[in-house]
């Protein structure tokens, strides 16, 4: 088999990612030609805003932005010498024990962790704060989920990090979200919101969270990035290999916390108009689009040095 010329020089930092993330060959040679230059676009984007910078990553469940910001963040790091880092909307979600609060106070449903208003939107401002900063010398905590007990990690888990860092890539399944309108919140479009929210009460809850808390924290970022899934209908598919890899990291006591079949289909139900609205809305406004087929490849990209996810 001939070994392409761009992957016999693979470099450390590179197989180190490819080990990192248990991937093949195939997924390097995609990475360069779709997001190497996407990392030269935002390095170029730093040096010329002269100051730290904060870009956003949107991508339904499953469809690979964790990794696609991992490289992201390592070839900023690596190739061009700009301290990165990525964190992870998910591990701002509130912490067991207030989401249960939560559901007895306000709606059942707010127990699950993942629509607005289920996330600790304080604590993720104060560390974009910290980070964003102009102490050098300050040492900042990162928040850690652990989604195999549910439950926000002890601080004493916490990565730390020196502050300031010269770009921040936060990922998120509904970053660039916006409220929808009473009437279309109204109808259901599933049999969880038909049933278990009938007064929507739920969707009215998360449907305030986004614009109290969410659009207001869109004026923070600089560039959007987006990963743009076929439809609604891949992220079963896409979220039960995310639950596969888990559970094979995870120790023999945590694997039967993870979710069944039966479990998955109404657990993505708590994302499916969201998830919608973000693929029908966000598309023609972000910076950098990427259209994935339903094996998660990337197929085209657009750039639109405009974007325009505004209040």
């Amino acid at each position: 088999m001939t070994v392409k010329p761009e992957l016999a020089r693979m470099s450390k930092w590179q197989r180190g990612f490819l080990n990192r993330h248990r991937l093949g060959s195939d997924y390097l040679e995609s990475a360069l030609q779709w997001l190497t230059p996407v990392a030269r676009s935002l390095a170029r984007f730093h040096r010329a805003a002269n100051r730290p910078i904060l870009v956003a990553i949107n991508g339904c469940q499953g469809s690979g932005k964790t990794t696609a910001a991992d490289y992201l963040c390592t070839s900023l790091i690596e190739q061009h010498g700009i301290k990165t880092i990525t964190l992870s909307l998910d591990d701002f979600y509130l912490t067991y024990e207030e989401r249960q609060a939560l559901a007895e106070s306000t709606h059942p449903l707010l127990a699950t962790r993942g629509v607005p208003g289920t996330h600790d939107m304080v604590l993720l401002r104060r560390t974009l704060a910290q980070l964003l900063g102009a102490d050098p010398k300050r040492s900042i905590a990162i928040p850690l989920f652990d989604k195999a007990t549910d439950d926000r990690c002890p601080p004493a888990h916490w990565k730390r990090i020196n502050s300031p860092v010269q770009c921040v890539l936060l990922e998120g399944w509904c970053l660039g979200a916006k409220p929808e309108s009473a009437d279309t919140l109204a109808q259901p479009v599933n049999d969880l919101e038909r049933y278990e929210d009938p007064l929507v009460l739920w969707r009215e809850y998360h449907n305030a969270f986004l614009t109290h808390h969410f659009v207001p924290l869109y004026l923070l970022f600089d560039q959007w990035i987006m990963l743009q899934a076929p439809s609604f209908d891949c992220v079963f598919n896409w979220r039960r290999e995310q639950e596969y890899k888990l559970a094979a990291c995870l120790p023999p006591g945590k694997v039967q916390n993870l979710m069944d079949d039966d479990a998955l289909h109404r657990f993505i139900q708590h994302y499916q108009r969201i998830t919608q609205t973000c693929l029908n809305d966000l598309p023609h406004t972000v910076n950098h689009l990427f259209n994935l087929d339903e094996q998660r490849r990337i197929m085209n990209y657009s750039y639109h040095p405009q974007g325009t996810i505004r209040p």
